[in-house]
């Protein structure tokens, strides 16, 4: 059916641009540097960083850490390696076919199967603002001591904040996610220098062991890490915003495009690789090595940081950093929420009214668990928004490898055969582990 589907090019008849009111709308200096084309294309690449490091992250990267020290490092490097090149293939997609990866899904694939894509994706993206909305919740409660419900229901406040920063163009939010990255990415810095850890075995940590596919429990923290990292609805939206630059629309201005947006992307994830190592480094640092290995959660790692690092700052610094990644998850969550309705269904709503609908359906499940089970529901919860997330990836990676390995409809921008082999590895390794995840969370076997 995949070589079917392929034996053609992109279809004459187009519907409109990917996010038509921003498409093209930043421009690239012609006769410029380096450096100065290099700032212009800059961006996207934060955007797309943000899901890698949001609050879904944090509950399995304080669990591998506490429990495993340094252990699996290697296993967010790897993840790390595989977003990097999975994004590549993302934005050359919307680069050369100027299609997202919604649209282009429509475009090729017949109805039925579209509207089951479509309803997998928009799942995806309802569990990653769950793990938004809990994640904002927790660090409202830890700063300033709001319930947790009223939490929740505060996170509501972010649909008007958006759509208010949505209004000033699109260069406006990148900043506003670049500011926030940076306040994270302060506060990690901030706590490893108090927690003081090893160098060598975190460097010991960077490279794979065998125990992480032997011992179950760790395996299961490893691919809920991967599950974790890697992020369906990144896919879809670094295919559409990277199309929000004015490059040439010629092969030489394509092939540039590419060149710069991948520099862009592949430092922002190193970024977000920082982070989410950071906080397994600090988690391993402060609890594994003074022996609390029962530490699974935020809320349980920021009571004992305060009394293991002696300063109260680890704390609030700890949450400051959850709040910003919260917020941050919340503005890039929203975009690949109209992405792929409109790339999918080609149906444009109002942009409140498709916030208010995508925050509704994740505040409504997480009001009625922090009201019945609260703090130990939302945990859960959280964990099970990166089950969740991991069983829609493959749906979104496999229709991406399958596009950019066709010479029909990339032309010579098609993926070579060391990066088809390559792509379709790791296609393998996802779809595999996170079946396993899958099969695990369902019927445990420890």
């Amino acid at each position: 059916m995949a070589s079917k589907l392929l034996k053609q090019g992109w279809r004459k008849e187009r519907s409109s641009n990917s996010l038509p009111e921003v498409f093209s709308s930043i421009n690239i200096p012609k006769d410029a540097g380096f450096w100065r084309k290099l700032m212009a294309f800059a961006g996207p690449g934060l955007m797309v960083a943000v899901g890698y490091m949001d609050p879904g992250n944090w509950a399995t990267d304080i669990a591998g850490g506490a429990q495993f020290g340094y252990t699996l490092l290697s296993v967010i490097l790897i993840s790390n390696l595989f977003a990097i090149v999975l994004q590549h293939l993302s934005l050359k997609l919307g680069i050369v076919a100027e299609r997202d990866l919604a649209q282009a899904c429509k475009d090729n694939f017949n109805p039925t199967t579209n509207f089951i894509l479509w309803i997998l994706c928009e799942i995806a993206i309802a569990a990653c603002d769950l793990a938004e909305v809990i994640g904002s919740a927790i660090a409202l409660n830890l700063l300033f001591g709001i319930p947790l419900t009223w939490g929740v229901a505060i996170t509501i406040v972010d649909v008007f904040l958006i759509l208010f920063l949505q209004a000033k163009g699109f260069r406006v939010i990148e900043s506003i996610v670049a500011g926030l990255i940076v306040v994270i990415f302060g506060c990690f810095a901030y706590e490893i220098i108090l927690s003081k850890p090893d160098i060598f075995p975190i460097l010991a940590g960077m490279v794979p062991q065998k125990e992480v596919i032997t011992n179950p429990t760790m395996l299961y923290i490893g691919i809920g890490i991967l599950g974790a990292t890697v992020m369906p609805h990144n896919l879809y939206l670094h295919s559409s915003i990277v199309q929000t630059r004015n490059y040439e629309r010629t092969p030489a201005g394509k092939r540039e495009a590419i060149k710069f947006a991948t520099i862009d992307s592949s430092v922002s994830l190193f970024l977000a690789f920082f982070i989410n190592a950071a906080i397994l480094i600090v988690a391993a640092a402060t609890f594994h090595t003074t022996g609390n290995k029962d530490v699974a959660d935020i809320h349980d790692a920021h009571k004992m940081l305060t009394p293991i690092l002696g300063t109260t700052f680890a704390s609030i610094f700890f949450a400051v950093a959850l709040l910003a990644s919260g917020q941050n998850s919340t503005l890039t969550g929203t975009l690949a929420g109209q992405i792929v309705m409109e790339g999918f269904l080609n149906i444009r709503l109002k942009p409140w009214l498709r916030r208010l609908i995508t925050r509704l359906i994740a505040v409504i499940p997480a009001l009625i668990v922090t009201i019945i089970y609260g703090e130990k529901g939302t945990t859960d919860l959280l964990v099970l928004s990166q089950v969740i997330l991991s069983m829609q990836l493959s749906f979104a990676v496999i229709p991406l490898v399958m596009f950019t390995g066709s010479k029909l409809k990339m032309g010579e921008f098609v993926n070579k055969l060391w990066m088809k082999i390559l792509v379709w590895i790791i296609a393998g390794i996802i779809l595999i582990l996170n079946l396993y995840l899958l099969i695990e969370t369902f019927f445990p076997s420890h």
